[in-house]
């Protein structure tokens, strides 16, 4: 679900507490953990953690007129959504990612290509995606991103 909101407050707001809490917990330890250049922003109906012009002026390949993407965290119907490109692009940091989730959270790993769906707020691992955060700083995801995009030429 894509949310009108103007701002990340106002996104927060509008939910049910259900899903409020959790989420804030998420952003608050996603924005803890954040490296440097990255920015939050509502992007895309949710909250967007991308590079922003001023460091990255190409922007998204899609639509250059965005902030290049690089993470995503919505309240969807039936879960709360964690979407990482890194772990998308870079087989390392996901083959990572999917170890340390499977030692840390009983139970399978809900997960589609950069999305972690976490259908249980009360097993959110939040340090373990807060560490998740640190793995790759802007100039990684730039260059990793421009990689792809080499590739796909």
């Amino acid at each position: 679900m894509t949310s009108a909101a103007k701002t990340i407050q106002e996104y927060l707001e509008q939910m049910t507490e259900d899903r409020r809490i959790p989420m804030q917990r998420l952003h608050q330890q996603i924005m803890k953990k954040l490296p440097k250049g990255f920015e939050a922003q509502m992007n895309y109906g949710m909250i967007g953690y991308v590079v922003p012009h001023k460091i990255y002026p190409a922007g998204y390949h899609c639509d250059p007129k965005l902030p290049l993407p690089f993470m995503g965290l919505a309240a969807q119907k039936n879960a709360i959504s964690f979407y990482h490109m890194g772990i998308y692009s870079d087989p390392k940091l996901m083959d990572w990612f999917t170890k340390a989730y499977a030692e840390k959270v009983p139970g399978k790993l809900d997960m589609g290509k950069s999305c972690v769906r976490f259908k249980k707020p009360e097993l959110i691992p939040y340090e373990l995606i807060g560490e998740l955060v640190t793995k790759m700083k802007v100039v990684d995801w730039v260059a990793c991103y421009e990689g792809l995009l080499k590739k796909k030429k």
